[in-house]
This record gives C-alpha cells, structure tokens and sequence, in this order.
C-alpha cells in the first residue's frame, strides 16, 4: 500500500478503536505508519481523512449486509419469516460492527457541525429505507417509489430503535421472531 492508502487504513483502524471525536491526527499517524504533514499532503485534514474513512467503512458494512442477506431467506417464505430472517442478520451485524454504529450515533449527536457527513448520511438514509422495503417486504423501490419510502422509513426508524436500545443493554436485544411476534401484538 502506499501512503494514502495507510492513512485511510490507519484512520479506519482508530474510528474503529477510538471513535470520530477521540482521534487525533496523530494517532492516525502512529498507527498508519505515516508522517503527519502525510494527511495534509493527501487529505488536506485530519478532518477529511476521518470522513473517508467513515464513509468508506460504511460502504464496507453496506457490502457485507447485502451479501450477508442476499439468499438468506427461503423463495417462499412468509413476509414475517422473511423479516424474522433478515433481522437476526442485520443484529449479528450489531455486535462484529458496535463501533461503528457507535460513532454514527456520536456523529448524529455532532451533525449540525458537519455538513458532509449529515450530506453522505441522508444519501445513506435515503437508500437505505429502499433497501430495507425491498428487504422486509419485498416492495422494489423503482416501481412504487412512494410504497418503499413510507414502509422503508418505518423499518429504518424500528432499526435506529432497536439498534440503540441493543448498544444500550445487548443482553435484551429482540430476536427476528420476537421483533415479529410485537409486530403481530401490535397489529391485532
């Protein structure tokens, strides 16, 4: 690798460890292996260099969930087994990725302050209510454009939900087939 490729791996390396806020730029450098004036001369900031490395360990995370549920459920299955399905997934991701999903909530807490991060989150938002309608439900986002934001936003609202209440107490955490049994309470 070259130097701005250890820098990003590096900086990844201490969003993982330490968070967004927390990393300094020379803990970037201690732990790419790269001068300093190394971040100026490829990123311009210490700044910038986090948030490629956010955006880009988001992507990594996006591919993972996508192969992780691509074919994981049964042709035939159910819409609630679909979902039962594809829920365990998504938690498993929880617990490998928790500081991740530590530091988007840390970020969400700091968003007023950084426009390109809260630009690249709603773009993630935004596909990510398509992706979870065509998901649980199995509803394609091209052709019924509205469907998918209004049940896609429902899901990504019961995920930010669920998400901090398991980054809060991981011992409690619902199930695929309990979040489906409240789903069928709630509905009857």
């Amino acid at each position: 690798m070259g130097n701005r490729e250890d820098l990003l791996a590096g900086a990844k390396r201490c969003l993982m460890e330490k968070g967004y806020s927390r990393t300094t730029a020379r803990d970037i450098a201690s732990a790419s292996g790269v001068s300093l004036a190394g971040i100026g001369y490829h990123f311009r900031s210490k700044d910038a260099l986090m948030n490629e490395a956010l955006f880009e360990a988001m992507r990594e995370w996006g591919e993972e969930l996508a192969a992780t549920l691509g074919g994981s459920v049964e042709p035939d299955a159910t819409p609630l087994r679909r979902f039962e399905v594809a829920w365990d997934r998504v938690v498993e991701s929880f617990d490998r990725l928790r500081p991740l999903w530590i530091t988007q909530f840390e970020l969400i807490g700091q968003i007023d302050h950084l426009p390109e991060v809260r630009e690249y989150l709603v773009q993630g938002l935004h596909a990510a209510r398509d992706g979870l309608a065509e998901l649980f439900a199995g509803i394609d986002a091209a052709g019924d454009p509205e469907r998918a934001r209004v049940v896609g936003s429902l899901y990504q609202a019961m995920l930010t939900g669920f998400l901090s209440q398991w980054l809060l107490d991981p011992s409690t955490a619902l199930k695929g087939a309990e979040v489906a049994q409240a789903l069928r309470l709630a509905t009857t």
